[in-house]
């Protein structure tokens, strides 16, 4: 295999952890094979030693699902992979999440991340392999790197929790959640739960971190094997006295003046304008040292300098006086305004404000053939339940092109379907196909929890009965060493200037999802659990006024909202429902305007319309076929045939019954005059014959009982011997 071929394997969980690298992908910057049960996974990192022009660095990392590696072949006409899957797209943002803090800061070098799934076991999730399989080959690449991290699942079954779970495990577990971090400190977490307490929280993420510390002491050890040289990255400086000139000019107070200025626009507007001020001031002052030239390609080093003054400020005002850039103190929640049936014709809508960050939801509520088809790497699935988040341009003022969403936009929607799943009625309970869509329509702090609160209202506007209603609030941190304070709903600023984005939903009596990214070092339990009380206070908050404006799910689906009714069929009568030749199935779809479905595996029949008049008109029939007619029920039926002695009223395919001519209640010729054939005619059954023929009388008209006596007259007057012999079990003609 080669001197540079090296093996590492440690028993990790009760499965094998493989490493190999100089195998495959030897070009590479860095690369490493990692195995894990039977899934495997290439990871590949290269980077620009040259640094691009501006003032960011930019990483891309890459989650490459092949579908050969679960031995699939991709759907579709060109039969190969093409663009990333929404899961594809959510396994690199985990990926992404736990490495970009541990580039060195001001690294301005393109980077590129790929992990290619090459076999995919569903009891060993890939995805947070590569964490911990980047994290190895940026550590040995000439990539600079300052850190070792790595990512493990882990769920919640019978109350025990469990490292890496198979695909049976992830079935009945109450909780799913992805923690990466390093040696001292949790970095990220992601995922979801069934209403659990915050201290079960606390404690996953606890038993994740321990198994964490192993995977990173064992990277530790593989990395002592190399001896790399990492290339010189460029960080531009000031030239000397440069930034000191410009800092004399800052008054500290005209800063934190402008931060009190009402409203995020009129914010940022002041701000800047007070650092415009500032640099024009110092361009006059440093004219003698700096030319024109000089000052204009040094300009980002005064506005980075003062955008650090901002947040030091910022910060140092919250610690020492609990107060942030918008007044609040630490706990307090933006001022929340809730409405519902905002939209006239959608099936569902609500605008949920809290402060500056708007989200208008929408529900729409299909039928089956709506449903999400998934084709995944471990099975193709089918969702009746889905959640979409847009964010233009517009929701901050900004100028830019509409386009389809990013991968923000997929992973905040992803978080806040996750949220809302829980508590969404099974298809049992609630026959339909459910779509919530999120439009941002003003962002100042977490839209994508805003998004939670207007998509539980829409669903309980629309009819849809959820469980318990959901909400979400996001949380900060400010840490320095004169103290450390947990901001509750924090604004974009905090967000960007803060230590933690923290993100909890849930309903009165759990979490529901959870979401973290940490920017520091490290943080205590102690922190955690402060911060997950605080969040479980706010969200309690946010609930009540939620559950003011609209208390619980609506009775019944709205007047423009298709009508989806359920009925249970024998195996033996589907056959009677589809007709030779799907004859009555499609008679009954067009007269009715409706779909019919039929489910052979839960014996099933659903029906679907947008007339509800013809929806109960057509779920009677149905209930007919497939159950039987119900004595003594009034139905709505149609004259197939008329005679002197009476008519005959199909009340569905196949359940026919005669009315005599006696039993009008008035003269039969005069009665006949108002009715024709396939005219709709209201009758009850009365039962049937000792010949098994079913008995009716009309709606209204009293039954004298002597049905029998009357068909039997008929019979005999029409001289129909045959036709007689044959419906009393006489032998038939051949």
């Amino acid at each position: 295999m080669g001197l540079n071929y090296n093996v590492w394997e440690k028993d990790f969980f009760g499965k094998t952890l493989r490493i190999e690298q100089g195998k495959m992908a030897k070009q590479a910057g860095g690369s490493c094979l990692v195995k894990y049960g039977e899934s495997v996974i290439l990871c590949t990192v290269d980077g620009n030693e040259n640094p691009i022009d501006g003032d960011f660095m930019p990483l891309t990392v890459e989650y490459s699902e092949k579908f050969y590696a679960a031995g699939k072949i991709p759907g579709g006409f060109n039969k190969r992979e093409g663009r990333p899957s929404v899961e594809a797209i959510l396994s690199s943002r985990l990926i992404d999440r736990p490495l970009r803090p541990l580039f060195p800061e001001g690294m301005r070098n393109e980077i590129n991340v790929i992990v290619t799934v090459l076999s995919a076991d569903p009891d060993c999730y890939p995805d947070t392999l590569g964490i911990f399989g980047s994290s190895f080959a940026l550590n040995i690449s000439r990539i600079p790197f300052e850190g070792i991290v790595a990512g493990v699942r882990i769920c919640r079954k019978n109350d025990e929790f469990i490292v890496f779970p198979s695909e049976k495990d992830l079935e009945d577990c109450d909780l799913d959640i992805v923690v990466a971090g390093t040696k001292d400190a949790v970095t990220m977490v992601e995922g979801e739960a069934k209403e659990v307490s915050e201290k079960v929280m606390v404690d996953a993420i606890e038993t994740a971190h321990n198994a964490i510390k192993e995977l990173v002491s064992f990277q530790k050890e593989m990395i002592s094997s190399f001896n790399v040289e990492k290339f010189e990255i460029e960080i531009p400086e000031a030239p000397e006295g440069f930034v000191e000139g410009f800092e004399k000019l800052i008054d500290p107070e005209k800063i934190l003046e402008n931060m009190d200025v009402p409203g995020k626009k009129a914010k940022d507007k002041a701000l800047k304008e007070y650092r415009d001020e500032l640099i024009e001031k110092y361009r006059e002052e440093a004219s003698e040292k700096f030319d024109e030239e000089e000052f204009d390609n040094n300009l980002s080093f005064i506005k980075n300098f003062y955008h650090d003054k901002e947040k030091e400020l910022m910060r140092k005002r919250i610690i020492e006086q609990d107060k942030r850039m918008d007044g609040r103190k630490s706990t307090e929640i933006r001022p929340i305004t809730c409405e519902v049936d905002i939209l006239p014709r959608t099936h569902g809508s609500a605008l949920f404000t809290r402060g500056e960050t708007q989200s208008l939801g929408i529900v729409t509520l299909g039928t089956p053939d709506d449903e999400q088809i998934i084709d995944t790497l471990f099975e193709d699935k089918k969702s009746t339940f889905m959640l979409h988040y847009n964010f233009p341009p517009f929701s901050t003022g900004e100028v830019k092109r509409l386009r389809g969403p990013g991968r923000r936009e997929i992973g905040h929607g992803h978080l806040a379907e996750r949220a809302i799943k829980a508590m969404m009625p099974s298809v049992e309970e609630f026959p339909y196909t459910v779509r919530i869509v999120s439009e941002i329509l003003e962002s100042n702090g977490s839209s994508s929890m805003a998004t939670v609160c207007s998509g539980t209202l829409s669903l309980m506007a629309a009819g849809v009965p959820l469980k318990k209603p959901v909400a979400g609030v996001a949380m900060g941190l400010i840490q320095e060493p004169d103290g450390t304070v947990v901001l509750t709903d924090i604004l974009g600023n905090e967000d960007h200037m803060g230590d933690m984005d923290f993100k909890v939903t849930g309903t009165k009596d759990g979490i529901t999802a959870f979401q973290m990214d940490v920017k520091i070092s490290g943080v205590t339990e102690e922190i955690m659990i402060k911060a997950m009380q605080q969040a479980k206070e706010a969200r309690l908050s946010i609930l009540e006024k939620m559950t003011d404006t609209i208390e619980k799910p609506r009775e019944s689906v709205g007047k423009y909202a298709p009508v989806v009714t359920l009925v249970d069929i024998p195996n033996d009568k589907i056959g009677e429902l589809i007709g030779s030749g799907g004859k009555v199935i499609k008679k009954l779809t067009s007269e009715y305007d409706a779909d019919i479905f039929i489910d052979d595996e839960k014996n099933q029949v659903k029906i679907i319309s947008n007339n509800p008049e013809k929806a109960e008109k057509l779920l009677k029939i149905v209930n007919i076929i497939a159950n039987g007619p119900e004595y003594g029920k009034k139905y709505i039926g149609k004259i197939s045939r008329i005679e002197k002695y009476g008519f005959f009223v199909d009340v569905a395919p196949g359940v026919v019954g005669m009315i005599h001519s006696s039993k009008t209640g008035e003269d039969f010729k005069t009665f006949m005059k108002k009715y024709d054939l396939n005219s709709e005619i209201d009758v009850v059954i009365t039962g049937k014959d000792n010949m098994g023929r079913i008995q009716m009388k009309l709606f209204g008209v009293e039954d004298n009982g002597d049905d029998e006596n009357n068909k039997r007259r008929t019979y005999n007057r029409n001289n129909d011997k045959r036709d007689y012999k044959r419906r009393n079990g006489g032998p038939k003609k051949s």
